[in-house]
């Protein structure tokens, strides 16, 4: 039951505010404190209670909409639940300057209600559907000043997104195929009988499948709804898009290739060769960019490109040691990206400037907001002894430890390198 509330909760409470027409702020902002602060709760307790499950709605017998509180889905909700705590504090004084702030607030909501349906998801069927509506109600998020600007980065966002799910949806079907369940199992769930003769069919259709959720995740070639969205969206939206809605791609690709087919299934085949090229050149091109962009939401949008890339390539290398790694970084780049994102939005509203080299002074007269901005890049760059170090440390070792030919030298390589550029930028 409680798994239920969590995802309801911030969805009835964000579908019913615009007609609640809450005119004293005061009371919209203790409305939608105590919605968060109990959200935040709900997540503590599924957390600490024993492994839960519940199925909600049995289409037939092999398809239901069902959740299930694994230790994967766990780590998830604490992400997205007590990081859109804090967005939303800080979002109360952002928004003030902002117009059509119930409409804002509304779908701030029911995405979150989205996600947390996304982490709690025991199935391939139900993962889909709160990705889709974690798809289609943050999309307004970005089109919230209705600019020419914003209009195009939210088709942009909706077209990719689209996109990146049709062909997840395409792999989901014939996955259905080759499983003996829907259900997410530790190991994954192919059948050794099915698979027999089709593997080549199969291996196409994996890719396919994770670079579909990849587009959430920011995955070249799918990548570039990310530096154009995130400058048009209000401040607190750039922070939940960044730091928190592409991690929804994360836990996607994680659930396919750990729960579904298996990391045995995929490990020393083609599509790991080509799934950590795209990887490690995701990383090094966002790093890049960001190094030669001077508006300063932006860069901080292609930092995103490439911080998650770490992820996925430690993700890709199917090693204990690098899978640590990986829900390590997205723990990290999760705290630490909402703390860029939301000092970003603080000089923004203080000073109206969004160029880097506008910023000449402003640790003079933002010496907080500065220091924050330091302390979390210091973590991104992964200087010792920040979690940012730690979590690429793992990603670094596990793949000198791995026997694959180039990767093995070329994954430290490229870390490094991009490590450099996250330091220049």
């Amino acid at each position: 039951m409680e798994m239920i509330i969590a995802i309801l909760l911030p969805l009835i409470f964000g579908a019913a505010l615009p007609f609640l027409k809450i005119q004293n702020r005061k009371i919209k902002i203790g409305f939608l404190s105590a919605i968060s602060i109990v959200e935040a709760a709900l997540a503590l307790f599924i957390i600490l209670s024993p492994e839960m499950s519940i199925t909600i709605w049995s289409i037939t017998n092999t398809l239901t909409i069902s959740l299930r509180s694994d230790g994967i889905c766990k780590l998830f909700i604490a992400i997205f639940a007590f990081g859109w705590l804090l967005v939303t504090i800080f979002s109360f004084k952002y928004m003030q300057h902002e117009e059509n702030e119930d409409r804002f607030y509304s779908f701030y909501l029911l995405t979150e209600g989205a996600l947390i349906g996304l982490s709690l998801a025991s199935n391939l069927v139900t993962m889909y559907i709160c990705f889709e509506l974690a798809t289609l109600l943050s999309m307004p998020l970005v089109l919230h000043s209705r600019t020419k600007e914003a209009i195009h980065a939210a088709l942009k966002y909706l077209f990719y997104s689209i996109a990146g799910a049709f062909m997840a949806l395409l792999g989901i079907f014939y996955l259905s195929n080759y499983s003996t369940s829907l259900e997410f199992t530790a190991g994954g769930c192919l059948s050794k009988t099915l698979v027999s003769g089709h593997e080549g069919l199969l291996l196409a259709i994996i890719f396919v499948t994770v670079i579909g959720f990849g587009a959430k995740a920011g995955l070249y070639p799918l990548h570039a709804w990310l530096p154009t969205a995130h400058p048009v969206a209000p401040a607190p939206a750039s922070a939940v898009l960044s730091a928190l809605i592409a991690k929804a791609g994360v836990l996607a690709i994680i659930r396919v290739l750990y729960y579904v087919v298996g990391p045995q299934f995929v490990a020393g085949t083609w599509v790991q060769t080509v799934l950590l090229i795209l990887s490690l050149f995701t990383v090094f091109m966002g790093s890049m960019k960001a190094y030669r962009e001077k508006e300063l939401k932006r860069r901080l949008a292609y930092s995103t490109i490439s911080q998650i890339s770490y992820i996925l390539t430690a993700l890709f290398l199917f090693t204990q040691t690098a899978f640590t790694g990986a829900l390590l970084h997205t723990v990290v780049h999760a705290a630490v990206k909402t703390c860029l994102f939301l000092t970003a939005g603080a000089i923004i509203f203080n000073t109206g400037k969004t160029r880097v080299d506008e910023l000449k002074g402003i640790g003079k007269q933002m010496p907080i907001t500065m220091w924050s901005f330091t302390l979390a890049s210091i973590a991104l760059i992964g200087i010792p002894p920040t979690g940012g170090f730690t979590s690429k440390w793992l990603i670094a070792t596990s793949a000198l430890d791995s026997a694959l030919p180039v990767f093995s030298w070329l994954i430290p390589v490229v870390l490094l390198v991009s490590a450099l550029l996250t330091a220049g930028y």
